[in-house]
């Protein structure tokens, strides 16, 4: 039985400390936050500890020092005064349409106004919570705390819904608004949201607002650093892998792959997904929890509108602050939505050229935002698709590339033919966008049973697939030829970092016909060009 309790199911502070469960304590980091800002702006990917974060503060703000006992703020804090609390967690309003949002957020409102009192004269959310501000400050005689959690939660999956998001906005605006106009009787606003939205008052009207997302005093507020894995949270990795029957150092490995990577600054602490890794700690398992959580609708319904991009490609790119730290609805790009969603982050600073470069965090994430293409490209049962993905390794481990690829090939004639018939991807450069991310996905399922690497941006060859006695080292082509596929591993120098590694070194050019919708076309050769295998249809 498990030393200890893990917080894997709620996230309020007062339960997690009358509890005794596990806590990493940031009490100390919000202390100099609210020493130092009024307006505060968070931004962190969803699953985050965000919301956690806020009933932190309102407990702290409510005066509840008993909770706070043994924490870091105990020695900085010394006057524990009480302040009125206005916390509405937005989230309460998603996937709601603006009338039942308008209502649900007018009862959030009235909860406290069952506290501070009421003015039927003021109708609309923006004027009640006005009202709101003005009689809690003369009820307490203290200034107000508002703290707005997952403030874009209700305009998330409207990007596209051009009427319903302009009256989303329109509403919220009116309600976002009075945090500028009432600054006189507000103690401390902290918002937090996963993406900023431009035109809803918040960022366009807050001048005073700080966005402390990209500070690196502040990359470890929300998540779990290295440095607190390694000391606060030591004995909980011992038990974990005793659980698992493990090391203590492969236990800490397990996590680092699985869950850690999050950088959100120049400088940034390295930081770990706390949701799934408080949860493979209390289970003593490695699964994907923060996919199994909740859907990719919104990121999958974004990833529609730009058919031409590989999300894929993505992992290594170098990108300036402007090109991926922007409001999603203006992008030209979906790299904004995979970094501020947490599918990407920052992997290194370039102070020189001032460039940032993104990559997928760890393995959880990729192998999630595989799945969600896998269920966007591939209208097909995930019991064929796993059944391919397992015969293809099965033939790999055993070094037979051709019946991997011929597995492959039965696998994309069996896919429904209106799939590439959908009008996103219906252009000549959008198909071929379209196979050579179909071959992407499979390949990149293929890991979870074979070490393969997928092509990105900083230039390795398409796919790099390792088993036990060989490497194969594979280019797609989507119309064109296989004679140019191989020389381009070769001109590139692609198969060179294989060349001393011992085992058999394969190169395979790999050509696709778009009209044929599938492989039309492959040779494998040795890495002195002697021919393998090849197969053409």
């Amino acid at each position: 039985m498990s030393r200890f309790k893990y917080p894997v199911d709620t996230d309020q502070f007062a339960e997690i400390r009358q509890k005794g469960l596990v806590y990493v304590d940031k009490t100390d980091i919000m202390f100099d936050l609210v020493d130092k800002y009024k307006y505060v702006f968070l931004a962190r990917p969803r699953r985050f500890g965000k919301s956690l974060l806020c009933n932190t503060f309102k407990a702290y703000f409510q005066g509840k020092k008993e909770l706070f006992e043994g924490l870091k703020i105990m020695d900085l804090e010394k006057e524990w005064k009480t302040y009125p609390v206005l916390h509405f967690t937005m989230s309460g309003l998603k996937n709601l349409k603006v009338s039942e949002a308008k209502t649900k957020l007018g009862n959030f409102i009235a909860d406290y106004e069952r506290l501070y009192g009421r003015n039927t004269e003021e109708e609309t959310p923006g004027a009640r919570f006005r009202g709101l501000i003005h009689r809690a400050c003369e009820k307490t005689g203290e200034r107000v705390v508002v703290i707005l959690d997952e403030y874009d939660a209700p305009v998330m999956r409207l990007l596209y819904d051009t009427e319903q998001l302009e009256e989303m906005r329109m509403m919220l605006r009116e309600f976002y608004q009075v945090l500028k106009d009432e600054g006189a009787y507000l103690k401390f606003v902290f918002i937090t949201g996963v993406t900023k939205f431009s035109q809803m008052s918040i960022f366009s009207e807050l001048n005073n607002l700080k966005q402390v997302s990209m500070f690196d005093e502040y990359s470890g507020l929300c998540g779990i650093t290295q440095e607190e894995l390694d000391s606060v949270l030591r004995p909980c990795v011992e038990e974990y892998a005793e659980g698992l029957g493990i090391s203590v150092d492969d236990a800490y490995a397990v996590l680092k792959k699985n869950y850690d990577g999050y950088h959100f600054s120049e400088n940034s602490q390295d930081v770990y997904a706390p949701y799934s890794l408080l949860n493979a700690l209390n289970d003593k398992a490695t699964r994907h929890y923060w996919f199994e959580s909740g859907t990719s609708a919104s990121l999958i319904e974004h990833l529609k509108h730009f058919p031409g991009f590989n999300p894929l490609d993505f992992d290594g790119v170098e990108v300036s602050l402007e090109e991926f730290n922007v409001p999603c609805e203006n992008a030209s790009t979906p790299v904004p939505m995979l970094y501020q969603s947490g599918y990407l982050t920052i992997a290194s600073y370039d102070k020189l050229l001032e460039s940032y470069t993104l990559h997928f965090p760890n393995y959880e994430v990729r192998q999630g935002m595989v799945y969600s293409l896998t269920n966007y490209l591939m209208d097909i049962s995930d019991w064929d698709r796993n059944a391919t993905i397992l015969e293809m390794a099965r033939a790999l481990v055993k070094g037979d590339l051709s019946s991997a690829l011929t597995e492959l090939r039965s696998y994309i004639a069996s896919l429904p033919y209106d799939i590439i018939t959908r009008k996103e991807w219906m252009a000549k450069k959008k198909k071929e966008a379209f196979y050579k991310l179909l071959m992407y996905v499979v390949f990149s399922l293929l890991n979870s049973k074979v070490d393969t690497e997928v092509k990105s941006v900083l230039g390795r060859a398409d796919v790099v697939i390792k088993t036990k006695n060989d490497i194969y080292v594979l280019e797609l082509k989507v119309d064109d030829t296989v004679d140019n596929a191989l020389a381009q591993i070769d001109s590139k120098g692609y198969a060179i970092p294989y060349e001393a590694d011992g085992r058999q070194l394969t190169k395979c050019g790999v050509t696709i016909s778009s009209e044929a919708r599938n492989i039309v076309h492959w040779r494998a050769v040795d890495n002195e060009g002697k021919v393998i295998d090849e197969q053409k249809f």
